[in-house]
């Protein structure tokens, strides 16, 4: 019978110890991508408390963040609260996570805050990329008292503040995001007197550095200085807000005059003769309710004094005429505080609005004086004889043109760009003039000649293509052109379509980026570093560009900017 031969199995005597190795190695690495995504849990959650809470404008910290405290603090509040709501969450977060890596120090808030502010001033920058732009500069002081500036950029899309260091400053931001000063191709400015001069000023520093870098003053600021200007010339108009201040000032003085007052506007609408007369009604019983029944004979004599200023003939005309004007105003002013306003369309708002304050100047007078009359006779105040000589007093001085004519003649060109009204402003001649005038250093000479060939196809093709007939914008324009590919074909159009639609309409974007900053460096906030307020109110300010980054884009960079777990 024969038999298979059977070999001798000799074993390793390290197999043992091999396999013991590589399962304890097995278990460190699982061990290590659990906690690889704990770190990450833990990070996120933290991530996405400093944006909710940026983007509520909500402080961070507490006044009190110990652990036996009952508040201790928007930030690890909120991340309690996720904790309640997630078992995942809860199990990484406060005292289930390590104690060397909780993510909830004020450092890593401000850490994580300031790689949400770079990476949304990465996507500005990287939007505006070479094209031209323009800068947009206001300054104005904080809660604790601190001057701060705001640069805002106008670009059509894909301590001390003298001129000089304002001007070094500006410089110096724009160079830290690539951004090139020879690319500026419009300024505007709304603050100190340090930014108006015409030779000594910001703007006439950067004219020498660029001379291709046009100021515009801002139009919504012009109106209003020009409305200053107009009732500081103007005795009666200037006392005329005087006493309305003090007027006001004695109605909400008390909350239950204020609430009454506030129930009789329900529903009022200003342009409304009605509804002026119930408000002056309810305005006048107020204040001589309060002149009766003061608290003080301070209040009582106060109270008596605006109530004679408040049914004067004098104080009723006023109010009749700033009812008119402020009626005529109303669309412009509105208009300028919008976002995607162009200078062209604001200009063709501009002049319409000067036709009609200068048609009531001239035939207005007459309706107006009756109006006045008819209001005081219904409310039995005394109307002066008309027929009295009226002395003026003092003499009006000439009052300073704020639109220089170099401005309003790159603005007039400008219009000519307009598809308003089916392009009935559209000239060729005009159109080269602005280009060769304005914008030399935009085109080449060869260009120049192009642009011309270019506009008599333009002038022919765009106005009878029934996609462009409706427009009524610049911007409109603009986009339409990129939609429909004709972009491509009249490219230098479209270069100086975006020159032009970088010249800035208002500075309402600043003056909302400072209405931000009251609302997030509040007088229980004064300490904020100057950093962690720039990049918060970036954050704020962008949310549409801040909502679009990713937790794990934040995570990257935060885990990039130093060696972590």
């Amino acid at each position: 019978m024969n038999c298979p031969l059977i070999g001798h199995v000799r074993r390793d005597p390290n197999s043992s110890h091999k396999n013991a190795v590589k399962c304890c190695e097995d278990l460190m690495n699982q061990s290590r991508h659990i906690d690889k995504l704990n770190n990450r849990l833990q990070l996120k959650t933290s991530i996405e408390s400093v944006r909710w809470l940026t983007f509520q404008a909500c402080a961070f910290r507490g006044h009190d963040e110990s652990s036996d405290s009952k508040n201790q603090g928007n930030f690890i509040e909120l991340i309690k609260l996720l904790a309640s709501y997630n078992d995942q969450v809860n199990g990484v977060v406060m005292e289930n996570a390590p104690q060397n890596a909780k993510y909830t120090s004020p450092k890593i808030q401000k850490e994580i805050l300031h790689i949400f502010a770079n990476k949304v001033r990465n996507v500005i920058c990287e939007e505006i990329g070479d094209t031209k732009f323009c800068i947009l500069v206001d300054e104005a002081r904080d809660e604790s008292k601190r001057e701060q500036m705001a640069i805002i950029l106008r670009f059509v899309d894909k301590d001390d503040t003298m001129a000089p260091t304002l001007k070094n400053e500006i410089c110096a931001l724009l160079s830290r995001y690539d951004l090139q000063i020879e690319n500026i191709r419009g300024q505007g400015y709304d603050g100190g007197s340090n930014m108006r001069g015409e030779w000594n000023g910001l703007q006439a520093l950067f004219l020498k550095d660029c001379p291709y870098v046009y100021y515009v003053h801002c139009w919504a600021h012009k109106l209003q200085l020009a409305l200053v200007a107009a009732s500081r010339e103007a005795k009666h108009f200037y006392q005329f807000f005087v006493h309305l201040t003090s007027i006001i000032n004695i109605v909400v003085g008390s909350f239950k005059r204020h609430d009454e007052l506030q129930s009789t506007q329900m529903g009022i609408h200003f342009q409304s003769v009605c509804s002026l007369m119930r408000m002056f009604s309810a305005t006048c019983s107020i204040i001589n309710t309060i002149s009766n029944e003061g608290s003080n004979y301070s209040q009582c004599g106060d109270a008596k004094a605006a109530y004679m200023v408040l049914t004067s003939f004098e104080f009723i005309l006023i109010l009749h005429m700033m009812k008119k004007i402020m009626g005529i105003s109303n669309a412009l002013c509105q208009s300028l505080q919008q976002n995607f306003q162009d200078i062209v369309n604001a200009m063709s708002l501009f002049s319409t609005t000067k036709v009609l304050i200068q048609n009531l100047r001239d035939d207005g007078w007459e309706s107006l004086l009756t109006d006045a009359k008819s209001f005081c006779e219904k409310h039995q105040i005394d109307i002066p004889d008309m027929n009295d000589q009226y002395r003026a007093q003092g003499k009006s001085r000439r009052q300073v043109d704020k639109f220089n004519d170099h401005t309003m003649e790159l603005l007039i060109l400008s219009v000519a760009l307009n598809p308003k009204g089916v392009y009935k402003s559209f000239k060729i001649d005009d159109i080269c003039e602005l280009f060769e005038k304005f914008y030399p250093q935009d085109f080449t000479k060869q260009e120049k000649f192009l642009l011309r060939i270019q506009l008599q196809h333009y002038e022919l093709d765009v106005p009878a293509h029934l996609d462009f007939q409706d427009m009524s914008t610049l911007f409109e324009l603009c986009k339409g052109l990129v939609i429909l590919k004709n972009s491509k074909i009249y490219y230098l159009i479209d270069r100086l379509i975006r020159l032009v639609l970088t010249l800035l309409v208002s500075t309402a974007t600043t003056e909302r980026a400072f209405f931000a900053m009251k609302i997030i460096k509040t007088r229980l906030r004064t300490r904020m570093e100057d950093e962690f307020l720039a990049d918060h109110l970036l954050v704020y300010v962008e949310k549409e560009i801040a909502k679009n980054l990713t937790s794990e884009m934040i995570m990257d960079e935060f885990y990039f900017m130093k060696d972590r777990r």
